[in-house]
């Protein structure tokens, strides 16, 4: 069972959420939060495996409590909601430690997917919106660049190959039938990537990768 908690300062956008992850018999939704701050404190008081954060609220905005979720001793994995999809606040939200985003008018099987695949290790991105706002805001610069590439050059060949996969927003599952290898060692080839790369998910991974111009 995956727990949920949804934090939206709009009440009409609170009840739609929960209706729709209400229908799913594998997600519990056990909070919800009006803002940044109660986000904190719900997820204190209760397990969270996937919230799904709004950027712009009172008080604190979802960007400060994605990283101050993400520093909890038991970190919920985040997908960050926006009316925008080239809203820079997203793209914010994802160095905060984000494992995705989707827009508000994202399909609701799509926002059920993405808190299944999120839950399950992987990131999720709006698929247009995504490739846009990460060309607009996070262009390359030569610092970066050669950061990127002192830590990509740790990696092992099959490990640059499984990363520059992940880069395009393909899953664990996808990976595996791409290199032909096993699921499980996708996942531990991820992990490894991870560690070398001193991030904290795999989106930040994919914008290093990015940043090296690997995935070019």
């Amino acid at each position: 069972m995956i727990r949920a908690m949804i934090v939206d300062d709009d009440a009409l956008v609170r009840l739609g959420l929960a209706d729709l992850l209400d229908s799913d018999p594998e997600i519990d939704l056990v909070a919800q939060a009006a803002d940044g701050l109660q986000a904190i404190e719900q997820a204190g008081a209760h397990r969270i495996d996937v919230a799904l954060v709004d950027v712009r609220m009172p008080r604190m905005d979802g960007i400060t409590a994605t990283a101050r979720l993400r520093a909890l001793p038991h970190p919920p994995r985040v997908i960050t909601l926006t009316t925008f999809d080239l809203d820079q606040y997203v793209y914010d939200a994802l160095g905060a430690g984000a494992d995705g985003f989707l827009l508000k008018d994202t399909d609701p099987a799509e926002i059920l997917r993405a808190v299944h695949l999120v839950a399950a290790g992987s990131a999720m991105l709006h698929p247009t919106a995504a490739r846009r706002l990460i060309d607009r805001y996070h262009a390359t610069t030569r610092p970066q660049a050669v950061r990127a590439q002192a830590r990509i050059d740790r990696l092992t060949p099959r490990e640059r190959d499984v990363l520059a996969l992940l880069a395009h927003g393909e899953t664990n599952a996808e990976i595996a039938v791409r290199l032909t290898m096993r699921e499980s060692t996708v996942k531990a080839h991820v992990s490894r990537i991870l560690t070398a790369l001193d991030v904290s998910n795999r989106v930040q991974a994919a914008l290093m990768a990015r940043d090296a111009d690997l995935t070019t």
